[in-house]
């Protein structure tokens, strides 16, 4: 399980004893290893390799087991690349101790620039001095300047056959798609609780350390999918514990409250015990828990309810009684309870880690849940006026007879909420005769959008109810559907609009300004207003206005003629 080539006379963290040698002790990437396997089985191998994750999956470690598969020789010095590299010959305890000529690890954050790509694009020029492949690990990769990355493609892309790039990185999306594109790309996963808390009691064994399988399950938790993490954490734990390690010192190591105690707090919570849940709160903060941790462990007991209502699967990290608490609960409550308890809790700890006084903070978001669980429920509210009707007044109805008090609405299961009644369906009105009728129905209904473009854009190429078709341009692919939805549901039809590509007529805004050009053109042949414009040159005529119904229109124009 050790890397057995690391050696010292000092202490080593776990972190580094239990680093792994080979792809077996690797824990977690089993779809990868697999991939790689075929790869060398078939002898397909890519010029470069991108290993991206969260920290302390194995990115690092995982190069170096590629090296030395592609470098190992056997321990009779005839082998060739392998996925179990042997451990003992020369090329694998060299890159183990990271000595290996032909094997260079370079940290892009502090190699950034251009002139450090430069040496590596000169030296893959020669051959490997004593490797069968030379290969660069660089690890964390997206710190690369753009400059460095842009001289690094064509290398990257036709490297020499001696020469292999191995890339490792955190923020896979600030890597460039050029360089993606280049790379045979492993996403290596985090390693699931249960996983991490098997490897953690096995190191735990090999410590010769007593260790509580309770423990290891919040020591694995804590860790978050990083082995790296887990294994820190346990090596704090080892030596706060003298060699034994037991959930409660754990718990005061990490600051983690009781399971116990949140579970209490829970019921205080969901029952509407406010003194007992500020009691519980109190005391798990006058035993050193923050604030901000109490109320994490409540939202994540909040999703474990809800995820064994809906998956009813068993976390094996769990202990008897959470199992059975989370089950009762999970039986008794609602899914709107839940997410109503998830999103008070949620705004409770983000006012718990902005806040002054945390502590105060906390107990006011504690209260807060209380209250909400105090209160009907919607949908109990919703039912009760829809049978009643809701208009009753309430000193006409007799007083009701003393009721038990109810049960908190957090711990009850909601009645289903009645469906809401659609809408009253608008008046119907037959098609219009004409188009611009088409259009003033678009106006008296309030779609003014929909007329200003009818109007002012669409030339009309047929219009025959219920089929019209229009030539308008630039308006998105679904203006003929909205057009369509409408007049379906203002006529009762089915309506067939078509956009057409043909000239059509000119748009109602043309033929109204050439009525209205008309009309003006009629006003200037006037007797009167030419007599006028001629006594004076310089005036305009800005405004006018003609009586239809007058038959001569030198006596009825209405004219504003001004002055220059």
């Amino acid at each position: 399980m050790s890397d057995s080539a690391e050696s010292g006379g000092g202490y080593r963290v776990l972190a580094r004893k239990y680093r792994p040698a080979d792809f077996t002790s690797l824990i977690g990437q089993d779809a990868m290893v697999r991939t790689l396997g075929n790869a060398i089985a078939r002898g397909a191998l890519a010029h470069a390799w991108l290993l991206t994750g969260v920290r302390g999956v194995g990115k690092t470690s995982t190069a170096r087991i590629i090296a030395k598969a592609l470098n190992c020789i056997g321990a009779d010095g005839q082998g060739g690349p392998t996925i179990e590299p042997c451990g003992v010959c020369e090329p694998c305890v060299a890159i183990a101790e990271g000595r290996h000529i032909d094997v260079v690890e370079m940290d892009a954050a502090s190699n950034t620039g251009v002139d450090d790509v430069r040496e590596i694009i000169e030296a893959v020029r020669y051959a490997a001095v004593s490797a069968r492949f030379k290969i660069y690990i660089i690890d964390e990769v997206h710190m690369l300047s753009r400059n460095a990355f842009n001289a690094l493609l064509k290398t990257l892309e036709e490297p020499p056959p001696h020469v292999k790039f191995i890339f490792a990185t955190t923020e896979v999306q600030k890597l460039p798609v050029t360089v993606l594109s280049r790379c045979q790309r492993f996403d290596l996963r985090r390693i699931p609780a249960e996983k991490l808390a098997e490897h953690f009691a096995k190191v735990s064994e090999a410590e010769k350390a007593e260790a509580d399988p309770e423990a290891l399950a919040l020591i694995a938790r804590a860790a978050e999918g990083s082995v790296r993490d887990g294994l820190s954490i346990l090596d704090q734990a080892i030596a706060h514990g003298h060699g034994k390690v037991d959930a409660q010192a754990v718990r005061d190591m990490l600051g983690l409250s009781d399971r116990g105690r949140v579970r209490e707090l829970m019921a205080a919570l969901l029952s509407g015990d406010a003194p007992g849940a500020l009691a519980l709160l109190r005391a798990q903060y006058d035993l050193g828990v923050n604030p901000d941790m109490v109320m994490q462990e409540l939202l994540e007991l909040t999703h474990a309810v809800t995820r064994a209502k809906v998956a009813r699967g068993e976390d094996a990290a769990m202990s008897e009684a959470e199992r059975e608490a989370i089950a009762d609960w999970g039986a008794r409550m609602g899914f709107p309870a839940l997410h109503r308890l998830w999103q008070l809790l949620l705004k409770g700890l983000a006012e718990v880690q902005s806040a002054p006084v945390p502590i105060q903070a906390a107990e006011m978001a504690l209260l807060r849940v209380i209250h909400a669980s105090t209160m009907p429920d919607p949908g109990d509210l919703l039912k009760k006026l829809t049978e009643k009707g809701g208009d009753a007044p309430a000193a006409a109805a007799p007083a009701p007879a003393p009721e038990p008090a109810p049960e908190p609405a957090m711990l009850r299961a909601p009645d289903p909420v009645p469906l809401r009644r659609d809408p009253p369906k608008p008046e119907t009105v037959a098609a219009p005769a004409d188009f611009a009728g088409l259009v003033a129905l678009f106006e008296t209904r309030r779609e003014p959008l929909l007329a200003h473009i009818l109007h002012d854009e669409a030339r009309l190429v047929r219009y025959a109810p219920p089929l019209l078709d229009i030539a308008v341009k630039g308006q998105r692919p679904d203006f003929a559907q909205q057009l369509m939805r409408s007049l379906q549901l203002w006529t009762g039809e089915r309506w067939t609009v078509t956009l057409s590509d043909a000239e059509g007529q000119p748009t109602l805004r043309e033929v109204e300004a050439a009525a209205r050009e008309a009309e003006r053109e009629a006003v200037l042949r006037d007797p009167t207003v030419r007599r006028l414009l001629e006594a004076f040159p310089n005036a305009e005529l800005i405004e006018f206005g003609l009586d239809p119904d007058a038959p001569d229109i030198s006596s009825d124009a209405d004219t504003g003629i001004r002055s220059a």
